[in-house]
């Protein structure tokens, strides 16, 4: 591996800290829609995803320029406004044009957190110069309602003409630690396929498919790795996740998913990151080899000042930065860099690679 990793702190003055949002970007603008800005959530019933704490404005950053502008989710209908203000919604660019489905919050239409049943499209350059140049921003979205589209803390993709909505879960009511019955909770256990047609002010799907894998699958809050195999097909690999359901620990090995299937890989734990935090996929064409960085996040284990492997059920924060890197023989294998991330952050946060690259 060729490459080493540096971490240059950037402000933005006046940027809020979010996590959980939704990402775009075009001509070298970044988007950013949804998401809280209240940290970790707190862990008793009435205090936990307050909606006072919903990102109620979209971003636009120009990241050259350290700065930002906004507008608000409020002016849009309630549908789209309830939607766009929640936190872990499904998203995939395609173009563009930017997907999202589901997302969990506080309904003031509902009265109770749900998980939005929603598939929502963004045209991602119109929406960006309508916020710079302070413009209305209703026209530059499309909505429907499908409970297909129901889930919380998955990931989206997208394989040949079909989109993959990936594991997650629909989360309905208050989260409660002590497993109290103040919320409904049913994993996907498997993904979702389905085409999207969009044209002019229209939006539809077809042709859905459910798989399910209770065993292999019960996952959310994972990592979604953009794949290229070593036989040279495109695909993703399903990167750890919570929680196992015989103990409250994160899945270890990976998921690769393809047009012809998926395929569970036993033989591989990744340790070193286990939940859904920032990382960077590259392909070295030459030595047809696949490597991903995880920035930080929740982890099981960590390496410790001695490089020892340190085993924590509290699956707590870490300053780790890994790689998974995927052989030209097909063998995985995990690395800790030697740099650390300066504080306990990357969970929940997102990549923004430099598109001129």
């Amino acid at each position: 591996f060729r490459f080493t990793v540096r971490l240059n702190p950037l402000t933005i003055p006046g940027l809020p800290g979010l996590h959980s949002f939704v990402s775009a970007q075009s001509n070298g603008k970044w988007l950013i829609i949804g998401g809280r800005r209240d940290g970790s959530h707190a862990r008793q019933p009435f205090r936990s995803f307050p909606g006072d704490e919903n990102n109620t404005d979209i971003f636009v950053i120009d990241v050259y320029k350290k700065m930002f502008k906004s507008a608000s989710v409020n002016v849009l209908p309630l549908n789209l406004k309830e939607q766009l203000q929640s936190g872990n919604m499904n998203y995939y660019q395609d173009g563009k044009t930017l997907y999202i489905t589901g997302g969990y919050a506080y309904s003031a239409s509902e009265d109770d957190h749900i998980t939005f049943p929603f598939l929502t499209s963004v045209f991602v350059p119109d929406l960006i110069n309508a916020i710079l140049n302070g413009n209305p921003v209703n026209s530059c979205f499309r909505q429907i309602k499908d409970t297909l589209f129901a889930v919380t803390g998955g990931q989206m993709g997208k394989i040949g003409n079909y989109f993959y909505l990936i594991g997650g879960q629909r989360f309905e009511g208050r989260y409660n630690p002590m497993g109290h019955p103040t919320y409904k909770q049913n994993y996907v256990d498997g993904f979702r396929k389905f085409k999207i047609i969009s044209s002019g002010n229209g939006l539809s799907f077809s042709d859905p498919e459910i798989v399910t894998d209770q065993v292999h699958l019960h996952r959310r809050d994972y990592n979604l790795l953009p794949q290229i195999f070593p036989d040279g097909s495109s695909g993703y690999m399903v990167s750890s996740g919570v929680f196992r359901k015989n103990a409250n620990l994160p899945f270890l090995y990976p998921v690769n998913i393809s047009e012809s299937g998926y395929e569970p890989v036993t033989s591989f734990n990744q340790y070193l990151c286990n939940y859904h935090t920032a990382k960077v996929f590259m392909y070295d064409k030459k030595n047809n080899q696949m490597h991903t960085i995880f920035f930080g996040g929740i982890s099981q284990y960590y390496l410790n000042d001695n490089d020892e492997l340190i085993n924590d059920k509290s699956v707590p924060y870490v300053k780790t930065i890994s790689r998974i890197s995927v052989y030209a023989d097909g063998s995985l294998h995990e690395f800790a860099l030697p740099v650390r991330m300066q504080s306990y952050s990357g969970s929940n946060g997102e990549f923004m690679p430099a598109q001129e690259i």
